[in-house]
């Protein structure tokens, strides 16, 4: 059986009429709460990998929509927001978040953890995926403090694609920042969910 391609980017056709996103809303929103638990992996104490892609990315847009309905003018704004953190083929894209309900630690956590975003990787069989935070802003500041949201791409080469789709080979996603070295391994039916995001 073979797998249709993945699609790498949200156009204006795909948006749906606002009425009609309204309409359907709450079955959408099972349907990708679905999709996200099976593309969700959490690392250590405080951090989940939320790895995106066409569908959770679509389904954003429109939430954004709605909320904000901002109508015409929004949708462009929204595309240029969320279309860089759809998978283009070679690659795998996660939202990692820090999840702390505690506000004083939280903030302590955090004032912990500066330059984070630089020290994600995805261990494949042993070899190494550095991600790459996405450029749309610094997400550490000045004090040193990390934000408690990062979007992280991971760039495969050809031959690392092959061993991810291998059920042989294991997968780890972890930190190797000195105040959060944390893995985890990713369990077959992640990966496997996961291996459609390549072409």
């Amino acid at each position: 059986m073979t797998t249709a391609m993945p699609k790498h980017e949200i156009s204006r056709a795909d948006i749906l009429p606002l009425d009609k996103y309204a309409a359907e809303r709450k079955s959408l929103r099972q349907t990708v709460v679905a999709v996200k638990a099976r593309r969700r992996i959490e690392v250590g104490p405080f951090a989940t990998f939320f790895f995106e892609n066409y569908q959770t990315m679509w389904h954003q847009v429109h939430e954004m929509l709605y909320i904000e309905k901002g109508g015409e003018a929004q949708i462009a704004d929204e595309l240029t927001a969320y279309n860089p953190l759809i998978p283009k083929g070679r690659e795998l894209v996660a939202t990692v978040m820090f999840e702390i309900d505690d506000p004083v630690q939280r903030a302590r956590v955090l004032a912990q953890l500066g330059g984070i975003e630089t020290r994600m990787f995805l261990s494949v069989g042993g070899e190494q995926v550095r991600g790459i935070p996405e450029g749309d802003l610094e997400r550490t500041k000045a004090d040193g403090k990390t934000s408690s949201v990062h979007f992280v791409h991971f760039p495969f080469s050809a031959a690392q694609v092959a061993a991810f789709r291998n059920p042989a080979t294991q997968v780890i996603v972890g930190f190797d920042h000195p105040e959060y070295a944390h893995m985890a391994v990713m369990s077959p039916a992640a990966r496997q969910v996961l291996a459609e995001d390549f072409d």
